[in-house]
């Protein structure tokens, strides 16, 4: 692949904290190789920055490596950027030719303030796992894998909905700011699986109450959600979520 080097224009979202209004600021970049990650651009920038003593910008990161979900960008209008099924970390400038402008945000969200710049609080989600992200189970020794026979399907769909790395881009795609295919994802893993059962239904009752609480917003089925996931979370889950919740709320006389 060829390797070329860039001149590109950033305008970037500078916001001290969640109580302070934000602005846009222009940034210039040179010399970028197309073999950076986008996250190392911005590391060449705030090395800039901090050169001529300005403030650098803050942006969430940590693995690197597509694991983590921390490095939430909005990177011309779409979370995570232009290309399929991939964060932020993973995005390399080749995507982009000398020239480009790029304008780069927080996720937008009420239940997601933003801390500083470019980060967010997404610390609501946690939440959400905590209020009905666990299963009972016996102490002692670890049981043989295959121990409990689980049909192949139904082992798949739990694997898939547990690749959700909580980035949240399904609620900074989504125009109601819901989290619901990332709950959906949380639900269906433990919900297919014979180990979730003893909690299945207090689980998707306590899980959507909190989130109900911290303020995210309805599901109107658009697609946004799945057509920016980097994990390609499918919608199917918010199926299958609408469904344990209608079930866990009936009460057999």
């Amino acid at each position: 692949m060829e390797h070329y080097t860039m001149n590109l224009t950033l305008k970037v979202w500078r916001q001290k904290n969640s109580q302070e209004k934000g602005r846009f600021e222009t940034y210039q970049v040179k010399n970028i190789s197309s073999e950076m990650s986008f996250l190392e651009m911005f590391d060449v920038l705030n090395e800039e920055l901090i050169r001529e003593g300005k403030e650098p910008i803050a942006f969430d990161h940590d693995c690197r490596e597509g694991i983590c979900g921390m490095c939430s960008m909005y990177i011309n209008g779409k979370p995570h950027g232009p290309w399929h099924a991939n964060t932020t970390c993973q995005l390399h400038m080749r995507a982009y030719k000398d020239g480009d402008t790029i304008v780069v945000e927080p996720w937008r969200a009420n239940a997601f303030p933003v801390v500083k710049d470019l980060v967010v609080d997404r610390s609501s989600f946690d939440r959400i796992i905590q209020a009905g992200g666990y299963i009972s189970v016996n102490t002692g020794n670890a049981v043989d894998a295959n121990a409990i026979p689980i049909e192949k399907d139904k082992a798949d769909n739990a694997f898939a909905a547990a690749a959700c790395i909580g980035c949240g881009a399904c609620v900074a795609a989504c125009k109601n700011s819901s989290a619901m295919l990332f709950l959906s994802a949380k639900v269906s893993h433990l919900a297919l699986l014979p180990q979730g059962g003893p909690e299945r239904k207090s689980r998707v009752l306590n899980m959507v109450a909190q989130m109900d609480r911290e303020g995210f917003g309805a599901c109107t089925n658009t697609g946004a959600c799945e057509a920016v996931c980097p994990k390609e979370i499918s919608i199917t889950n918010i199926a299958r979520l609408n469904a344990e919740y209608i079930g866990a709320g009936l009460v057999v006389e």
